[in-house]
């Protein structure tokens, strides 16, 4: 595989400049004291004013002009994005796979720098690590760095991960390892702001121990040879949770959320030889870098954030807790409220522990909750997030995310699907206030909920997610797919040769109900 050529990492340094040292007015400040989902990326505001030639953040479409609709704009389309209370609007995709989108998401936007580093950067354009699908969310900086994430168990070299208990602790229920104040002690803060993301850390937790019992099961001479000649337990363990999660990431995650023919196009099998066998390969049209792979605001900015159509009003965490909200609508955080929704920062209460067949398709019970569609409407709980949470004035998550798409000057829906050849969608599909130009998210969400159902994103949304997400896998020295294209996941799974978060889970064991 090559790295495509073309652009280079920031858009033109000529564009308007726009003021983000705040997040965009109204937005509250690129970092909130919790690290939670609602706080600005840092870098990401510095884009549309940046003349460095390098940096996270870019443009897939440096070509075509920003539209800035005005806040009355805003605000009208924002109006019609509100979930009606009478549809019937769940789709097809396992609950949990909304939350998996969230942990990647911040997987590949992972900041490992100090705080003071943070301060001597602002712009962060230059010091930010390089999107990747290597689980830094996780692991931080290793044992070395960060040795209070680690337990060593004498005698074997391994570094396994610490595991904590719930508040219930007689029930023998597992949380994240906390401090004394109940602070997680995990590689990404942001990886507790839900009891259901807090869980799934976890699991990944328990993932890499249940690794390293694999590896050295029976003395280890059975799994012998996954091991490379300058690779201990713990290296060896790492390299095979990170390539099974990324398969997961493309052949699971990927492939249940965008069109067919898209991810066809963008994964192919060929031979990397004549004569060869089919192996998996990268073929990318319109996301392009030059020196360094970067994130495209287009991604980050508008068609990632389908995630958010996903959330459900409510979920059941297992037979006896639920359907409870993420969050409670508009209240601040309260210990009074603690039990009224699956909001994080805290222990985990008794009897809480989550029951992974209610998220991904473990049995044929029915217990399972699946997804909203992806469509224009969002949960009502998004549309009034608590102060805390929203970090500035505006608590609509559906007026933050386009706003912040106006502040950074993304282009709109229609003229991306001209740059991509397709037919735009028309004033009448759109449905928007007046018609005229559709702000990016926006259109992602509406061409969905137009393309079969909603069940997976149209052809602009997938191709967008479909290319950045190969992209990163192909740009990165570490993955599967630079270092071995013709892997295959090794694990235990239901069918040889794949691997899908049901298998993840049946494979630690934590979260599957008899």
């Amino acid at each position: 595989m090559t790295r495509p050529p073309g652009a280079g990492d920031v858009h033109d340094p000529g564009q308007t400049a726009v003021d983000m040292a705040g997040g965009g007015e109204g937005l509250g400040p690129p970092a909130s004291p919790t690290r939670n989902h609602a706080h600005v990326t840092r870098g990401l505001g510095y884009v549309p004013e940046s003349s460095l030639p390098t940096g996270l953040f870019g443009r897939m479409f440096r070509s075509l002009d920003p539209y800035l609709p005005d806040s009355a704009r805003i605000d009208a389309i924002a109006a019609r994005m509100a979930e009606p209370s009478d549809a019937v609007l769940d789709g097809r995709l396992p609950a949990g796979y909304t939350y998996l989108g969230q942990f990647i998401d911040h997987d590949i936007t992972f900041d490992p720098t100090s705080s003071l580093q943070r301060q001597n950067d602002p712009d962060a354009l230059v010091n930010f690590r390089t999107p990747r699908f290597d689980l830094d969310s996780l692991y931080g900086r290793g044992p070395a760095d960060q040795p209070y994430l680690y337990e060593r168990t004498p005698g074997t070299g391994q570094s396994r991960f610490v595991i904590g208990a719930s508040k219930g602790k007689t029930r023998g229920e597992l949380d994240l390892p906390r401090d004394s104040r109940g602070v997680a002690l995990i590689g990404d803060p942001r990886n507790d702001e839900n009891v259901i993301i807090s869980q799934l850390q976890l699991t990944f937790l328990l993932f890499h121990n249940r690794v390293c019992d694999w590896l050295t099961a029976d003395g280890g001479t059975e799994h012998a040879r996954q091991r490379r000649a300058d690779e201990g337990v713990f290296d060896c363990a790492r390299r095979l949770v990170r390539w099974h999660y990324q398969w997961i990431v493309v052949h699971d995650f990927l492939k249940r959320i965008t069109d067919p023919v898209t991810y066809r196009d963008v994964l192919r099998q060929e031979p990397l030889v004549p004569q060869g066998d089919p192996v998996e390969q990268v073929r990318l049209r319109f996301f392009a870098w030059r020196h360094q792979i970067f994130m495209p605001v287009e991604f980050a900015v508008a068609a990632y954030r389908f995630g958010h159509s996903l959330v459900r009003p409510g979920y059941r965490l297992n037979a006896a807790v639920g359907p409870l909200p993420v969050v409670s609508p508009g209240l601040p955080a309260s210990p009074r409220d603690e039990l009224r929704n699956l909001g994080g920062f805290r222990r985990l209460p008794a009897g809480w522990q989550i029951d992974w067949g209610r998220f991904f398709p473990l049995t044929d019970t029915g217990s399972l909750q699946h997804a909203r569609r992806i469509d224009r409407y969002l949960a009502l709980p998004l549309l009034a997030l608590p102060p805390a949470l929203a970090g500035g004035e505006i608590t609509d998550l559906a007026r933050r995310n386009l706003t912040r798409g106006a502040r950074l000057g993304l282009p709109c829906g229609q003229h991306v699907a001209l740059a991509m050849g397709l037919e735009p969608l028309d004033d009448e599909e759109l449905d928007l206030p007046d018609g005229g130009p559709a702000p990016l998210w926006y259109y992602v969400l509406r061409e969905a909920e137009l393309h079969d159902a909603g069940r997976t994103l149209g052809a602009v949304g997938s191709r967008i997610v479909a290319e950045v997400f190969a992209g990163m896998l192909a740009a990165d020295p570490s993955s599967y797919l630079h270092n071995a294209p013709g892997w295959q996941p090794v694990l235990p799974s239901a069918r040889p040769g794949e691997f899908t978060m049901a298998d993840l889970i049946r494979f630690t064991g934590f979260g599957v109900r008899e």
